[in-house]
C-alpha cells in the first residue's frame, strides 16, 4: 500500500514556513509546541523519510526537500479548502465588486483579500480604485461593498478603525521649514487634503499645493525625494518619513474614520464573507 500524508501534518508543515518558526506556528494552528514539534517528526521520519528542515545558528531554513514538498503542500490543502467549500456551501460562488481608495489598496487590501481567496475560492472580486467622495456618489448596487473615509461624528455604515491625521516630511529634508510650505495632496475632495489646508491657514501659515494625485504612491515618492510635506493617516506613513508635530510648527490635524459601506440591494454569503474579512483585516 503506498504512503499519504496526513492533510494535518501538511498544515502544521505550512504554518511553520509561514510563521517562521515553531512557537508562532503553534499558535497558528492552536496545538502545543511539542505537539508541532512531534508532528514534524512524523512528516519527516515516517512518511517523507527526509529532512525538511535545516539549522544553521538560530535560523531555520527549508532543505531542497522541504521547498519541493511545500508547493505541493500549499496545492493539496488548498484543493481540499475548495472541494468542502463546494460540497458543503454550494452558494460559496459567484462575484463581489469592491470599492476602495487607493491609499488603503497597499496597506490593508493585499492580506484581506489572500484570507477571503482561502475561504472563498471560487468567488471573483471586482476591486475598483477611486477616491471616497466617488465611491460615495456612486449608484445604488453598482458597488457590493465599499471603503471610504470620513470624518469623526459623520460615519455611516460600519466603522472599521479611527485613525490619527498626522503630518510627514522625508526624514533627511528640511522642506517642512520653507516659506510658503509646498505641500503633497490627494485630489479634491479629500478629508485629508481639507483638514491640512484648513489647519494651515487657521495657523497663519502659507503654503502651496505643489503637488496634487490620485495615487498614494505619487505622494509617498514626493516625499520621499524631500520635495513636500504630506497629511495622511498614520497607517500610511512609511519608514524614511518623520512625521511632524506641535514642535516643528505644525497644528494637530483632525482623526477620521475608516467605514465599511454595504449596499442593501446585492446582499449574499460572499458578500457577508469578504465584509467579514475586512472588518477582521482592519481589526488586526
Amino acid at each position: 500500500m503506498s504512503a499519504t500524508i496526513d492533510h494535518e501534518l501538511l498544515r502544521t508543515f505550512v504554518a511553520i514556513v509561514d510563521h517562521g518558526g515553531f512557537t508562532r506556528a503553534a499558535q497558528a494552528v492552536n496545538r502545543t509546541q511539542s505537539a508541532v514539534s512531534m508532528q514534524i517528526k512524523r512528516l519527516e521520519e515516517d512518511v517523507i523519510q527526509r529532512p525538511l528542515f535545516e539549522r544553521q545558528g538560530r535560523q531555520m531554513h527549508l532543505t531542497s526537500e522541504g521547498t519541493t514538498l511545500l508547493g505541493y503542500a500549499r496545492r493539496i490543502l488548498d484543493l481540499q479548502g475548495e472541494a468542502l467549500n463546494i460540497l458543503r456551501e454550494p452558494d460559496m460562488v459567484g462575484r463581489v465588486r469592491i470599492g476602495v481608495p487607493d491609499d488603503f489598496v497597499m496597506r490593508f487590501l493585499p492580506g484581506i483579500l489572500k484570507s477571503f481567496s482561502q475561504t472563498w475560492p471560487l468567488v471573483d472580486v471586482e476591486v475598483q480604485c477611486a477616491p471616497s467622495s466617488d465611491l460615495l456618489n456612486r449608484p445604488h448596487g453598482s458597488l457590493d461593498l465599499s471603503i471610504v473615509t470620513r470624518g469623526v461624528g459623520q460615519e455611516i455604515g460600519t466603522i472599521l478603525r479611527r485613525e490619527e491625521t498626522v503630518w510627514v516630511v522625508a526624514e533627511s529634508h528640511a522642506v517642512h521649514r520653507q516659506t510658503p510650505l509646498p505641500l503633497a495632496l490627494f485630489e479634491a475632495p479629500c478629508l485629508c487634503r481639507q483638514h491640512a489646508c484648513h489647519s494651515l491657514t487657521r495657523a497663519g501659515r502659507q503654503y502651496r499645493i505643489a503637488y496634487s494625485s490620485p495615487s498614494l504612491a505619487t505622494l509617498q515618492a514626493v516625499v520621499g525625494a524631500g520635495l513636500a510635506v504630506s497629511a495622511l493617516m498614520k497607517s500610511l506613513v512609511t519608514p524614511g518619513m518623520r512625521v511632524l508635530g506641535e514642535a516643528d510648527g505644525f497644528p494637530p490635524l483632525p482623526d477620521g474614520s475608516i467605514v465599511l459601506l454595504r449596499s442593501p440591494d446585492t446582499a449574499s454569503p460572499a458578500v457577508d464573507g469578504l465584509a467579514q474579512h475586512i472588518i477582521e483585516g482592519f481589526k488586526a
